[in-house]
């Protein structure tokens, strides 16, 4: 049975590969066959499936560091995730849906430190050869103004 333990464990383990620049480790939270988006909450609310960053195979996510690290030019950044507790819809020895409120801020190479996004990762779960992965990931952000410097994932 996936539990609520697991699910938090999974989010930890997910936030730090970001946070501590691990981002090539990233891609193996996912399903081979996954979706991953960030939106904002309006283009949620009425269905609208356009993302700021739309993947639907882990391979897409693995191009995307890949191109972080060697292609894109972008302002040097971290971030710091603070994750909620997920409210868990459904759960059984499969998989799970779940909400999991965020906060992450962004600290810049200058020091400089804000609150970069809050919102929502709205997630489907499923166990694979054992181990829990994520089958879709929706980081519904809180606010529908889109920093041009979204550069890392969510």
């Amino acid at each position: 049975m996936v539990d609520l333990l697991s699910l938090m464990a999974f989010n930890a383990a997910y936030a730090e590969a970001i946070d501590s620049d691990a981002l090539e480790r990233w891609p193996r939270f996912f399903t081979e066959a996954c979706h991953y988006r960030i939106t904002h909450v309006e283009n949620e609310r009425e269905g609208l499936p356009a993302g700021i960053v739309w993947a639907d195979t882990r391979a897409m996510l693995e191009d995307r560091v890949a191109a972080l690290r060697e292609a894109n030019i972008y302002e040097r950044q971290r971030y710091r995730h603070l994750l909620g507790v997920p409210v868990v819809a459904s759960a059984d020895a499969h998989g799970a849906t779940a909400r999991t409120p965020f906060i992450v801020a962004r600290v810049m190479a200058t020091g400089e430190t804000e609150v970069f996004a809050t919102g929502v990762y709205l997630d489907r779960f499923v166990k694979e050869g054992g181990e829990l992965l994520l089958a879709e990931r929706v980081a519904v952000c809180d606010s529908t103004v889109t920093d041009t410097l979204m550069a890392l994932p969510l």
